[in-house]
């Protein structure tokens, strides 16, 4: 059962699923448009004022037990704040793009207001709890083959969609329960994928995926 709070970790643990939609062809294809996307959420961010508190953490010891002087904390700060910008920028540079095959931003967006507050801000996880269920944007997604008993469900004219991605702590299931009102005329299933080799990538995300949740933040990686 999903909790009822926004469950949102530093670390999440990312869980592999496999999404298949049969239907018509036609209408195959209008959910195929309409959820590709860029793969990227561009929260706001006011980078002086992210400057400034990394400054004043840097600090926050006793000057004895300090590991770092105030001008190497005012430019580390200054370093900081301009891996945030590039983020920003490269995520800006995404825009318009549909290189994410499902995409959570392109089916449930996340409303202006909410991107002002920034990414961490309570609100912002609520909303995305509640709406998409899950913090964080998708990664991994990739379009896969059908399998041959996915395709030996399709009748005449129909056509099957399928796709691979990583979610954070759970599945989307708000976003699920959306297409499938959207699109009342499609199959749409979507199940976890359990094995070594999910093992193994969902380690690899744990340990060496990113951690930092950028301005802009690419939904694949």
């Amino acid at each position: 059962m999903k909790p009822s709070a926004s469950w949102h970790l530093p670390q999440p643990d990312w869980l592999q699923h496999r999404l298949t939609v049969w239907g018509a062809a036609g209408e195959v294809a209008g959910f195929c448009r309409a959820a590709a996307g860029s793969g990227v959420v561009l929260w706001w961010q006011d980078h002086d004022r992210l400057a400034e508190d990394w400054f004043h953490l840097l600090l926050e010891a006793p000057p004895e037990r300090r590991s770092i002087s105030v001008a190497g904390a005012r430019l580390l700060a200054g370093q900081l704040r301009d891996a945030v910008w590039e983020a920003h920028e490269l995520a800006l540079s995404h825009l318009g793009a549909h290189g994410c095959p499902f995409d959570l931003q392109a089916l449930a967006p996340v409303p202006r207001g909410i991107l002002r507050l920034g990414a961490d801000d309570p609100a912002s996880l609520a909303w995305l709890w509640r709406h998409w269920g899950t913090t964080w944007p998708l990664r991994r997604v990739e379009v896969l083959a059908p399998t041959e008993a996915e395709l030996a469900r399709c009748g005449q004219g129909d056509a099957v969609f399928c796709c691979g991605f990583w979610s954070a702590d759970w599945t989307p299931w708000p976003v699920i329960s959306g297409v499938r009102q959207r699109w009342p005329a499609l199959l749409v299933v979507v199940a976890p994928v359990y094995d070594a080799r999910s093992h193994a990538a969902r380690q690899l995300l744990r340990d060496g995926g990113h951690s930092v949740r950028e301005v802009g933040q690419i939904g694949t990686v």
